[in-house]
């Protein structure tokens, strides 16, 4: 039998052979890294999104029939709770369905980008329940929502940052109007900005994101 022979190009060292296979492995995850910072996070559940949105409007006919303000604001904190649990549901369910894993590096992206101003709202919402008034707690929840969905749209797709700034004109809008002693009703404009808005978003994102 004729022997084999090991063939090594002159001068190479082998103990630089582990530390190649080391720089390889950085490469493929520098490279694995740079192509999931530019996918967008498309997991955003669009028929979720609606279901949230006739979650709100519900509330808002319900909440509206509340005479003292902490029941109200207890319906209001309920349905955020629901929202969410919905939207975390529908965000994996769609993910599971596209095979996809949910906790990618434009979901954590999304996750920090949304935060902050999620938040800023429960704290202003304990400062400002102290003044019992049902529109100004309204307009900072619609407009910092609106921030935080903006900000965190700037990691998913286009309808998602449109649907951000879309809350924070309304709020802007209805804040202006309420610096202008106008009368507003809190309930109106939770179910035309939580409700109507989630439902028309979220039409757009199923019909052109896969549900």
């Amino acid at each position: 039998m004729s022997n084999v022979k090991t063939f090594r190009s002159p001068g190479a060292d082998p103990g630089q052979l582990p530390n190649l296979g080391r720089r390889a492995e950085e490469n493929l995850e520098y490279i694995r890294s740079t192509i999931e910072s530019g996918i967008k996070f498309t997991a955003v559940p669009g028929y979720g999104g609606i279901l949230m949105g006739l979650t709100a409007i519900a509330t808002a006919y319900l909440a509206s029939a509340a005479a003292d303000f902490y029941y109200w604001l207890i319906y209001w904190i309920f349905a955020a709770a629901l929202a969410i649990t919905i939207g975390i549901l529908a965000m994996w369910r769609k993910a599971a369905r596209c095979g996809q894993p949910l906790l990618t590096l434009s979901a954590r992206k999304f996750a920090l980008g949304f935060a902050p101003a999620i938040i800023a709202a429960c704290m202003l919402t304990a400062l400002l329940a102290h003044y019992s008034n049902r529109a100004l707690l309204a307009i900072s929840w619609v407009s910092l929502y609106g921030a935080a969905v903006a900000a965190g749209g700037a990691f998913s797709v286009k309808p998602v940052q449109v649907m951000g700034w879309s809350f924070i004109i309304a709020g802007l809008a209805a804040g202006l109007l309420f610096l202008l002693k106008t009368a507003i009703n809190g309930d109106l404009i939770m179910a035309l900005c939580f409700g109507v808005l989630h439902i028309v978003f979220g039409a757009v994102i199923a019909r052109n994101y896969g549900g």
